[in-house]
C-alpha cells in the first residue's frame, strides 16, 4: 500500500507527474528509463540523481555519487535528508512535494467566528480593489483553460492563476465533493514552498458546494482554537467558490490567507473585509469563465461527435439540450436525391486483389456525395454500398430546397467530371449518376424498437431511385422530375444550371407516364452544349412524342458528338426507320429498372 505520493513540478505548466511511494521499498529518481520514477523534462537531473525510501513515517532521500548536480532541502545544499508529509527538495528546476495519498482536509466541527455567504445581488454591489492587476491576471485565463490537456494540468494552472490574482492570499486548493459528498483536495498550492502541507476547511467547501454559492469563513489564529483545521497553517481566512460545471457544482476554487489584523472577537477591521469580499468576486469571475468555455469546449466535442451521425441542419433543430423531439416522423414536401457510382461491379471485379484500395476510393466519392449534400443544407438520410441518399425540406421547410438540392447534384458532377481522366487520382475512371424528385414523403426518426435512423420514406423516394437508374439508359448524368423541371426553369439562374426534356418514359412498374429532364450545367461549366442545341434538342423531343420522326432525327443530329443524350432517342428512331409505329402514343415504355 502506498504510504507517500511524490509530486514533481517542473517550470513548465504541463511538467507535472505524481508517484506513489510504498513502505519499506527503495526507488531511483532520474531522468533516464534506467530510473524507477522517470522525470523526463529536466536536463539538469541526472540519468539515475537520487535514491528515495519510505520508512517509519517518513522518506529518506539521498543523493548518487554520479549524480552531477545537487540536491537541495529546506534551502540548503545536503547529500541526504529526511522528509515528512508536506516536505519538499528540488533537483534542477524541479520541485518535489511528498504528501500523503488521498489526503483529505479536515472535518473538524468547530464552526468559524464569522461566515459571510454571497449571492448575485451583493456581488455586484462589491467594488474590485485592485482592478487594473487582476484584469490583467484575468486576460491569461483562456490561455490557461486552452492550455490543459488534462483535468490535472488545468488544477495546476488555475491554482497558480489565483495566487496571482489575489495578492494576500497564501495559499490556493482545487476541491470537490466526491462519492457520499466526501470533501477531496485535487491539488493545491502555496506561496512560500516551505510552508508545509495544505489542509483545507471540509465544513467551508461542503457548505459553499451544497449551496452553490461563495462562503467566506473567518477564524481565530491557531493558537486560540483546536489546529486541525485551516488555521492549523496559521491561516485564519479562507473562502470557497463553486465553479458551475453541469447540474451540479461538484468542485471549487479554495483560496486562504492570513489577515494583517488577528480576529479575536467575531469583529475584522472594515478594509480588510472589503478586500477579502472583492477577492471573492474576482474568484467569481474566474469561476464563470471557467464554466463558460469548459462548457463551450464540451459543446464543441460533442458537436463534433454528432456530425459523424447528424447533418448540421439537424444538429441546429436538436439545439444544445438534444431535444430528439425534433426528429419525430412527419409528413413534409421534399426533394430526394439518389446517388450511385456507374460501373461499380466492373471496377469490383477488376479491384478483385486490393479491396481496401477499392473501399478506399468508395469512401472517397461518398465523401463528394455527401460534402456537397450537406454543403448544400441537406440531410444525408443513407448509405447503400456505392450510393448515398440525401433530401432536403426537413427538418426545416424552405422554398430553397429544390434550388439546394439541384445545386449539390451539379457541384458533384463537376467533381466527377474533372476527376474522372486524371490517371491516379482516386475518382479516375469514375462515373456517377442522379435522381432527383420532389414530393410529399415522411422523415425523420424511421426504424424499429431496436434501431432507428434519420431517413425518407415515401413514393418519391422510390421515384428518385428509378430516375437515378434511368441515367444509364438516357446516357446522361442528371435526372429530374416534372416537378422539379419547372422549378429549375422559373427558378434557377441559368449561370448556375439548366434543363433539357429528355423523353416521356413509362418505367418499369409504375403505371403514369412522366416527362422526365436532364439538369444541365451553366453555359460557362459545359460550353461545348449551348443554349441553342438545348433549343433545339428540346424541339427534337417535340417532334419524337408527337410521331414526326424525321423531323426529330433531324433535330438530334444537331447536337454535338460529345452529347450522350441523343443516343438514347436515335437508336429508337434508328429502329423503325425514322418513322413512329402506328399505335404511337408518344411514351417511351422502359424494359428494365
Amino acid at each position: 500500500m502506498s504510504e507517500f505520493e511524490l509530486l514533481a513540478e517542473g517550470p513548465e505548466p504541463r511538467q507535472r507527474l505524481k508517484h506513489a511511494l510504498t513502505s519499506g521499498q527503495s526507488y531511483v529518481l532520474g531522468r533516464s528509463s534506467e530510473a524507477d520514477l522517470i522525470v523526463p523534462w529536466d536536463a539538469a537531473i541526472s540519468r539515475r540523481h537520487v535514491t528515495l525510501m519510505s520508512i517509519n513515517g517518513s522518506v529518506r532521500i539521498e543523493r548518487l555519487a554520479q549524480a552531477a548536480n545537487s540536491l537541495c532541502h529546506a534551502g540548503e545544499v545536503v547529500e541526504q535528508c529526511h522528509l515528512r508529509s508536506g516536505d519538499q527538495f528540488v533537483l534542477g528546476g524541479t520541485v518535489f512535494h511528498l504528501t500523503r495519498p488521498g489526503s483529505e482536509p479536515s472535518a473538524s466541527a468547530e464552526p468559524p467566528l464569522q461566515e459571510v455567504t454571497f449571492d448575485a445581488q451583493t456581488l455586484r454591489q462589491i467594488r474590485f480593489h485592485d482592478a487594473d492587476r487582476q484584469m490583467e491576471v484575468l486576460m491569461h485565463l483562456p490561455e490557461v483553460i486552452g492550455g490543459a490537456s488534462t483535468d490535472d494540468d488545468l488544477f495546476f494552472r488555475l491554482t497558480n492563476l489565483l495566487l496571482s490574482g489575489v495578492s494576500h492570499a497564501d495559499a490556493v486548493a482545487i476541491v470537490r465533493l466526491g462519492a457520499g459528498d466526501k470533501v477531496e483536495l485535487a491539488h493545491w498550492t502555496r506561496r512560500r514552498e516551505t510552508a508545509g502541507e495544505f489542509r483545507p476547511s471540509s465544513r467551508l467547501v461542503t457548505e459553499s458546494l451544497r449551496r452553490r454559492c461563495s462562503v467566506l469563513h473567518l477564524w481565530p489564529t491557531a493558537t486560540q482554537t483546536n489546529p486541525e483545521y485551516t488555521a492549523a497553517a496559521e491561516l485564519d481566512w479562507a473562502f470557497c467558490t463553486p465553479v458551475p460545471d453541469g447540474p451540479q457544482a461538484t468542485w471549487g476554487l479554495y483560496v486562504a490567507g492570513k489577515q494583517g489584523h488577528p480576529l479575536t472577537n467575531g469583529n475584522t477591521p472594515a478594509m480588510e473585509t472589503a478586500h477579502l469580499q472583492a477577492d471573492v468576486k474576482f474568484t467569481e469571475l474566474v469561476a464563470e469563465i471557467i464554466s463558460s468555455v469548459r462548457r463551450l469546449n464540451w459543446l464543441e466535442r460533442q458537436q463534433a461527435g454528432l456530425r459523424q451521425f447528424f447533418a448540421p441542419t439537424i444538429l441546429s433543430a436538436l439545439g444544445n439540450e438534444l431535444n430528439t423531439e425534433t426528429l419525430a416522423p412527419r409528413e413534409c414536401d421534399v426533394t430526394v436525391m439518389f446517388c450511385d457510382l456507374r460501373g461499380f461491379s466492373h471496377h469490383a471485379e477488376e479491384s478483385a486483389g486490393d479491396l481496401i484500395g477499392l473501399l478506399n476510393r468508395v469512401s472517397q466519392a461518398l465523401g463528394v456525395m455527401t460534402s456537397h449534400i450537406l454543403q448544400h443544407r441537406g440531410v444525408t438520410g443513407d448509405f447503400q454500398g456505392d450510393s448515398a441518399l440525401g433530401f432536403w425540406g426537413w427538418p426545416f421547410s424552405s422554398d430553397e430546397s429544390a434550388l439546394q438540392a439541384c445545386r449539390a447534384a451539379l457541384g458533384i458532377r463537376k467533381v466527377f467530371a474533372e476527376t474522372f481522366q486524371q490517371a491516379g487520382h482516386p475518382l479516375s475512371n469514375f462515373q456517377m449518376g442522379i435522381g432527383l424528385a420532389h414530393g410529399r414523403a415522411v422523415a425523420g426518426k424511421i426504424g424499429t424498437a431496436e434501431q432507428v435512423k434519420v431517413t425518407v420514406f415515401g413514393p418519391v423516394v422510390n421515384l428518385a431511385s428509378r430516375l437515378e437508374t434511368m441515367t444509364s439508359q438516357l446516357r446522361v448524368p442528371i435526372l429530374l422530375d416534372e416537378t422539379l423541371a419547372a422549378v429549375v426553369r422559373e427558378r434557377l439562374d441559368p449561370s448556375e444550371g439548366r434543363v433539357r426534356r429528355l423523353a416521356k418514359v413509362l418505367p418499369v412498374g409504375l403505371e403514369t407516364p412522366l416527362i422526365v429532364s436532364e439538369l444541365v450545367p451553366s453555359a460557362a461549366d459545359l460550353p461545348e452544349l449551348t443554349d441553342a442545341h438545348l433549343s433545339r434538342y428540346e424541339q427534337g423531343v417535340d417532334d419524337f412524342i408527337a410521331g414526326r420522326w424525321e423531323a426529330a432525327y433531324r433535330c438530334l443530329h444537331d447536337m454535338p458528338a460529345t452529347d450522350r443524350a441523343q443516343d438514347f432517342l436515335l437508336a429508337l428512331i434508328a429502329q423503325h426507320n425514322r418513322k413512329a409505329p402506328a399505335d404511337w402514343d408518344g411514351v417511351v415504355r422502359l424494359q428494365s429498372k
